[in-house]
């Protein structure tokens, strides 16, 4: 069975990107091959972190095998792609001016290279292009950098995103989180303009990653799969996320354990490693919500993957009413990983979320992290007034729009105070339930 669900994980990420994707063994030798197909000279954005030299070595001589120049090195983004080091890095790739750009890393590195190229060549302020669609409106209009003829420069210079950790799947898809420090708030850009054209993931090489971030980056796999699929309920798109979300959370579910336990043990990397990759396929059908939302307000205390995990139980039982159908199939999967006791089958509504919730709960208990915001050092109240806030913001408009009962501006204090509480205290009967 096990062959099968693996099989069919590579299958969908075929059917999803085609030629345009190197997954799995050997995939980091054919960087060169898929980057001298959009340019023959390059910039690359190294990893900030130690460890990852090897990595960048392979990836630069496979350029050279390809006749692919580099023409600088640029050191890459901290956690969370901060907008400082977004702005240094479109400096930058403006002085370097390439043909094409090779970012290495996580999916802080991606995503900042990928703010960074739109910076580039459209110039600022960032906030013209947090939301959706707006890179490709100012790329319409033949906007370009002070000085240039609009017509000089109106397409990005295309991106290779060379993965190197199972998690956001942003080296597949159309969404780049930056984050501002100084309020802690993330925000995203969201358009099919920046999309990597090419794209490199070989799994083996996340075995350096330490048991907390490998856990991080899975959970984000799962909350991208979760959130996508509970939003699809009644919508076209449901069958298709459906496939990819049971494969995609089957594999994280029942490897995450091993893959945190035994770094080195290549079937369970793989199998997150797929797994969140097909994270990345379900956010290109549809949106995430009340997980993702949430935990752009939590960034100066708590990893996005593991602020992801916290939240999604307290949304699920929130938005169980409408989404008997989806938390069935997710309730049957933490059931044969041994994670719940609960008859899923007999159970429906608020008592299907619960027991659903309870299991997701379990997994994370199961790997030593936290599952409520009240034991986060340096949480408070301030937190919850702040995703309060951030659920407003007309900027973030898409999380509230795709929730499975989607919240209006003027909803959001009555259900998603509640909720907050909730997490902060680990008490799932604060939640208030739409009637």
């Amino acid at each position: 069975m096990e062959f099968n669900v693996f099989e069919r994980a590579r299958d969908l990420l075929r059917e999803f990107k085609g030629d345009s994707y190197a997954f799995g063994a050997g995939a980091l030798a054919r960087t060169g091959e898929l980057a001298s197909q959009l340019g023959q000279r390059a910039a690359i954005i190294v990893p900030s972190h130690p460890g990852s030299e090897g990595i960048s070595s392979q990836v630069e001589r496979s350029l050279e095998s390809a006749g692919v120049v580099v023409v600088g090195e640029i050191q890459g983004a901290r956690p969370n792609a901060p907008r400082e080091d977004v702005f240094r890095l479109a400096s930058e790739l403006q002085e370097l001016n390439p043909e094409v750009i090779v970012a290495i890393g996580g999916g802080s590195n991606i995503d900042a290279a990928k703010a960074a190229g739109v910076l580039a060549i459209l110039g600022g302020p960032i906030s013209n292009y947090f939301g959706t669609g707006r890179v490709t409106a100012f790329l319409a209009r033949g906007f370009g950098l002070e000085g240039l003829s609009p017509k000089a420069r109106k397409s990005l210079t295309p991106l290779v995103a060379v993965q190197t950790a199972s998690s956001s799947g942003a080296h597949l898809t159309k969404y780049s989180n930056v984050t501002d420090l100084k309020t802690g708030q993330k925000k995203l850009i969201v358009d099919e303009a920046i999309i990597p054209p090419r794209a490199v993931f070989q799994y083996d090489v996340t075995t350096s990653m330490p048991p907390g971030f490998t856990a991080d980056g899975a959970l984000d796999g799962i909350a991208h799969l979760v959130e996508v699929l509970l939003g699809a309920v009644g919508k076209g798109f449901y069958q298709r996320v459906e496939e990819v979300a049971r494969v995609g959370i089957r594999l994280i579910v029942n490897h995450l354990e091993q893959a945190v336990a035994e770094p080195t043990n290549l079937e369970a990397r793989e199998a997150v490693g797929l797994g969140t990759d097909l994270g990345g396929y379900a956010i290109m059908i549809g949106g995430t919500s009340g997980g993702h939302l949430t935990s752009f307000s939590l960034v100066d205390i708590l990893s996005h993957g593991r602020a992801c995990a916290i939240m999604n139980p307290y949304y699920i039982v929130f938005f169980a009413p409408a989404i008997e159908e989806p938390l069935k199939l997710i309730g049957k999967i933490y059931q044969e990983a041994g994670l719940t006791e609960a008859s899923i089958e007999a159970l429906s509504g608020r008592g299907l979320g619960t027991a659903v919730a309870e299991a997701m709960i379990a997994l994370s208990e199961r790997i030593g992290l936290p599952t409520t915001l009240g034991e986060l050092m340096g949480f408070t109240d301030g937190h919850i007034e702040r995703a309060l806030r951030a659920a407003k913001d007309p900027q973030l408009k898409m999380k509230l729009q795709n929730m499975p009962i989607p919240l209006t501006v003027e909803m959001v204090d009555e259900y998603m105070r509640p909720l907050l509480e909730a997490a902060r205290d680990g008490d799932l009967t604060l939640i208030k339930n739409v009637v």
